[in-house]
């Protein structure tokens, strides 16, 4: 298999495939195409494996298939190796866990908007518009809902590593970025998502990537 992928301090989707991948246990190769680069359409034109039809990252291809959006990548995944590997085994959990990856995959524009994904940087935000106020506090209480509910076997938010937490990793480093205040459970959720063998990886690399994406490194209003 092989996984293409964007620049990894920007690209929350790309860090939800690239996730996905890492769960299967599946062997796979990694490529970086430079996102927003100046070279970028060139690069998309050059590249077989990114298709017209999507033009967009992660997009992984297995053999002669080939599967493009981290949602769909995921189930892909989770067909091909056991849906266990992703999903919760009892059937409460199981519900939750898909209704909120579905709302991630589908809301919160307006945090995403504001608070685009940086890896590296630390910018101490002294206010947040409304609207993305109102994400965050739906954030939480899904969190807290999960974890609560579901969360009594280990330290993510269904109790062990899994769907949810891929698609919510990209807003622990939102949160971890932009400063963000959250209560105790969500900080203990946070340190454990940080602290996760992938999410270091991840962020190493994104850390030694030279691209620098200007309209994504400026502070925003507050």
């Amino acid at each position: 298999m092989k996984l293409i992928i964007g620049n990894k301090n920007y690209s929350s989707w790309s860090m939800r495939g690239w996730l996905a991948v890492k769960q299967s246990g599946l062997h796979f190769d990694e490529l970086t195409v430079p996102i927003m680069g100046e070279d970028w359409t060139e690069r998309k034109r050059e590249m077989g494996e990114v298709q017209p039809s999507s033009g967009k990252v992660p997009i992984l291809w297995d053999d002669e298939t080939v599967v493009w959006d981290s949602l769909a990548i995921m189930e892909y995944l989770a067909d091909k190796v056991g849906r266990d590997r992703f999903w919760p085994k009892e059937e409460g959990a199981r519900g939750m866990a898909r209704a909120i990856v579905a709302e991630m995959h589908s809301g919160f524009l307006p945090l995403r908007r504001e608070l685009p994904m940086n890896v590296r940087r630390r910018i101490q935000l002294s206010d947040v518009s409304d609207p993305t106020k109102e994400n965050i506090v739906r954030i939480l209480t899904l969190w807290a809902e999960a974890r609560a509910r579901f969360g009594k076997g280990g330290p993510f938010l269904f109790g062990t590593f899994g769907a949810a937490d891929i698609f919510y990793a990209p807003i622990v480093s939102r949160f971890m970025t932009y400063g963000i205040a959250v209560p105790g459970f969500a900080q203990a959720y946070m340190q454990a998502m940080w602290e996760h063998d992938w999410m270091q990886e991840w962020i190493a690399a994104s850390e030694d990537e030279e691209w620098v994406i200007e309209q994504f490194e400026v502070a925003p209003a507050s």
